[in-house]
């Protein structure tokens, strides 16, 4: 009898279990492996790891952290020094090659930054973190800076006026700690900075002197509005037109001083004053001129009278004034030895047939 397909597989069974088992043992493995995701080309056996995906049987690697750079943290400081870190101004600018964050109460909480700016509010001390941060949470190293902020502007100064033979004294009160004054005599064109608290005024072309106050953050007051336009009086006076009798001009112990007239051809102002003993004459700036004539003339002779006539040996400084010549000091190529305690007479002069508006300024030091 011819045997069955059972018959043969028994047989076999029988002759040969040791191979049927092997046989059984190599196919759950290959049907594994399938399975699980594995394979590839070759043949698998089951005594060597050929055409196996080790990855699978080992943890992924952890991703590498980042290190970033950290940003650049800049705010604008607008306090009498520039490194005070004071300032009346909130936008802070960011510079970073990531995306960055800012937190104001010490990393406790942190903010997306937008763009390269933030802005700080509200007036007080601030301290500012700032880190740039990558999509993966890598971080900077945190930049951390302090400031100031203040935007509340400062009250107006008080201006108290005191004359005296023929000066006017504007004495200025009301200065916030470490405040500073400044004036103007352009119509609020220009300002210049104030010293001490005093300012001495001579002349008969300035009507209206403007005052301010400038606090520690930059903040600017209210204007004050000093008149100086009063006809008749001792302080509203027109200058000696008289060399060897020049006018005199009292300094009132004010560090700076404005001399202002008016001149025309014909017309020449002559004005003396003594530099204090333990002081320099540290500058004479031209800081107003109104005039359709653009050139006048100016002299400054070490007497008490100006009998140089037009010797220019015998002059300290000399030249033209106009507008060109504003807030240029004439005096800084002078030697300081000549700047010292003792008589200045200065001489100014327009020739021609336009009237010519001046004011100058004298600026005192005191010596070290």
């Amino acid at each position: 009898m011819k045997p069955s397909r059972f018959h043969v597989f028994a047989a076999m069974s029988v002759r040969d279990g040791f191979l049927v088992a092997r046989t059984l043992a190599t196919l759950a493995v290959a049907s594994c492996m399938v399975a699980c995701g594995g394979g590839g080309s070759g043949t698998v056996s089951p005594n060597s790891g050929a055409g196996q995906d080790t990855s699978l049987l080992s943890p992924a690697p952890a991703p590498t952290a980042r290190v970033l750079a950290k940003p650049v943290l800049s705010f604008t400081d607008t306090g009498l020094s520039v490194t005070d870190g004071i300032t009346q101004i909130g936008a802070w600018q960011v510079s970073s090659l990531e995306a960055w964050e800012y937190s104001f109460d010490m990393g406790v909480t942190w903010t997306r930054g937008q763009g390269d700016s933030f802005d700080v509010r509200g007036d007080g001390a601030k301290t500012i973190w700032v880190r740039a941060r990558d999509d993966l949470g890598n971080t900077s190293e945190i930049v951390i800076v302090s400031c100031v902020l203040d935007t509340m502007p400062p009250p107006a100064v008080q201006a108290e006026l005191v004359s005296q033979d023929l000066t006017r004294l504007v004495r200025v009160n009301g200065l916030e700690q470490q405040g500073r004054w400044e004036y103007s005599v352009d119509d609020q064109r220009s300002w210049l900075p104030g010293t001490g608290d005093r300012l001495a005024v001579q002349g008969n072309s300035l009507p209206v002197l403007w005052l301010r106050q400038v606090d520690l953050a930059g903040n600017k007051s209210p204007l004050e509005r000093v008149n100086l336009l009063e006809p008749g009086s001792s302080t509203w006076h027109e200058a000696s037109g008289q060399p060897l009798q020049p006018s005199l001009l009292s300094l009132q112990q004010a560090r700076t001083v404005v001399l202002h007239g008016s001149v025309v051809r014909g017309d020449a102002d002559y004005i003396r004053w003594d530099i204090p003993v333990g002081h320099r004459l540290q500058a004479l700036r031209l800081v107003r001129y109104v005039s359709a004539d653009p050139i006048a003339f100016y002299a400054l002779q070490q007497a008490a009278v100006f009998d140089a006539g037009v010797d220019v040996g015998r002059m300290l400084v000399y030249g033209h004034m106009g507008p060109q010549d504003i807030q240029r000091n004439v005096l800084q190529d002078a030697a300081p030895g000549q700047l010292v305690a003792g008589p200045m007479t200065l001489w100014f002069q327009q020739t021609g047939s336009e009237v010519t508006d001046y004011a100058i300024e004298l600026v005192f030091q005191p010596l070290e």
